[in-house]
């Protein structure tokens, strides 16, 4: 990585180099490993207790709700960092970098302040009790005292990527997980004369592969941009980019932040069903991870892609660019789906040996294959429709369909007509068709077409649009 200051390569070649494939395999690999962190934890802590397990879930599903906040800023630069390096303003695309950086290290301060004062408060109202409580307690405050560690990584990580360089965080990812599953050997455990520590030992473990990650990705950033950002960069405040960043990050957000909102109500749902139920929808919800992987690499990739086309004004090809994209995201999925229902059994068997836990986890991994189809669409056109500028449309349907539909659906199914836990993810399956039909009219509309965030002049060709250099 010795030469990753790239120079300018407006050839045709250089083009053909920034496709889905190139930038879409690290980008899983980096997922896929960012997941394996999940369920490394609890694969470990289940060894420790299924009590620590449901701790641990329920905390993280508060803790999520935080990161999502982050990506307010994070994801918002990355699209608009694109666009910009589309339409070959380097200059700009590096001050609003530093930028995102500031804002989103002291979102992040304010965010780890509120977990370090009001943590326990918040896993008191998600009606957990006894020793759950007391286990999700310490786990917040040192998980979430710490966010604002996450969140220079989501815009460290987030602006990287656009540059095109998927690959290098990749390996920041492979070298954070190893750091990660050797720490939590050591602290969960107690081994190498270290204390044994269970649930807090797994949170300490994420927070120094955090710090460490944070290290990395600055190094990387400043190695990989065409224009450095200078010390004065990162306190030059512009009130046109941040109201660029605000306009895709805030709604990105708020779309996703109904979304968990929606699955905490559901996980309050749950701890009325029991803690078995509780542990059941954790392994459930690991498992079923490995579904849509293919379809959230592909679609930060074609996301990177549709932002670079759009801002070099090229909106045919990110138009067929999305289909293609769907096209294969939903044969990944369904390969994926059949794969996991055929062995969910013994993959849950490797978390726990309690019949009924591997029964109900088994039950609703089977209706994977109604919801991570619906997913999967939603995952790829919504990110391109939020790469090409249009990100308010999404919020807009997600607020009628997860709040006003799945909510209410999830309450009769579960309560009302007693389907248990299998009716939490009819309800999550019936929002997801309703959205992936609205998002597949509202691209085939061409509407995304006028929110562009970048002034054209006249339409750039392949051949002098600067996309990324081969590293």
């Amino acid at each position: 990585m010795s030469a990753m200051n790239p120079t300018h390569d407006n050839s045709p070649a250089a083009d053909k180099q920034f496709n889905l494939f190139r930038l879409t395999w690290p980008i899983f690999l980096e997922v896929f490993l960012f997941m394996l962190m999940g369920i490394v934890d609890t694969l470990m802590l289940s060894d420790v207790s299924d009590n620590a397990v449901a701790a641990v879930g329920t905390s993280n599903q508060v803790i999520s709700i935080a990161i999502l906040i982050l990506e307010v800023i994070g994801n918002g630069a990355a699209i608009v960092v694109a666009q910009y390096i589309g339409s070959r303003k380097v200059l700009e695309a590096s001050r609003i970098t530093a930028l995102a950086i500031t804002l989103n290290l002291s979102v992040g301060l304010l965010l780890s302040t509120t977990f370090l004062l009001f943590g326990g408060h918040l896993m008191e109202a998600m009606h957990l009790q006894g020793e759950i409580l007391a286990l999700a307690e310490s786990y917040i405050a040192i998980v979430g005292g710490a966010i604002f560690l996450q969140a220079l990584i989501n815009t460290l990580a987030a602006v990287i990527r656009t540059y095109g360089f998927t690959k290098e965080t990749m390996f920041v990812s492979v070298f954070m997980n190893v750091l990660h599953v050797g720490l939590n050997y050591l602290l969960i455990f107690g081994h190498w004369g270290l204390p044994q520590m269970g649930v807090q030992g797994a949170a300490i473990s994420t927070i120094v592969s955090r710090l460490v990650c944070v290290v990395i990705f600055f190094w990387l950033m400043y190695r990989v941009m065409e224009v450095r950002i200078q010390i004065a960069d990162y306190f030059r405040m512009s009130k046109e980019y941040i109201l660029k960043i605000l306009k895709i990050g805030v709604p990105s957000a708020v779309e996703q932040v109904t979304y968990q909102m929606c699955q905490l109500v559901f996980v309050f749902y749950v701890t009325y069903l029991g803690s078995e139920a509780m542990a059941s929808r954790q392994y459930a919800n690991n498992i079923s991870t490995f579904i849509y992987l293919f379809s959230i690499a592909i679609g930060m990739g074609t996301a990177i892609i549709v932002g670079r086309l759009v801002g070099a004004n090229r909106k045919e090809e990110a138009y067929h660019r999305v289909w293609n994209s769907v096209k294969w995201a939903m044969g990944a999925t369904l390969i994926m789906d059949v794969i996991i229902i055929l062995m969910r059994e013994p993959l849950i068997g490797m978390f726990t040996s309690n019949p009924e836990v591997i029964r109900m986890a088994s039950q609703v991994i089977l209706l994977s294959f109604l919801l991570e189809t619906g997913r999967t669409c939603n995952i790829v056109i919504i990110n391109s429709l939020r790469a090409s500028g249009d990100a308010k449309f999404p919020v807009y349907m997600g607020l009628i369909s997860m709040v006003c539909m799945s909510l209410p659906l999830g309450y009769l199914f579960v309560f009302k007509m007693d389907l248990g836990l299998a009716g939490i993810w009819l309800a999550i399956a019936a929002d997801e068709w309703v959205r992936a039909v609205i998002m597949y009219f509202r691209w085939k509309s061409r509407a995304w077409q006028k929110h562009s965030l970048v002034q054209h002049d006249e339409p750039q060709t392949p051949e002098n649009v600067p996309m990324a250099a081969p590293v």
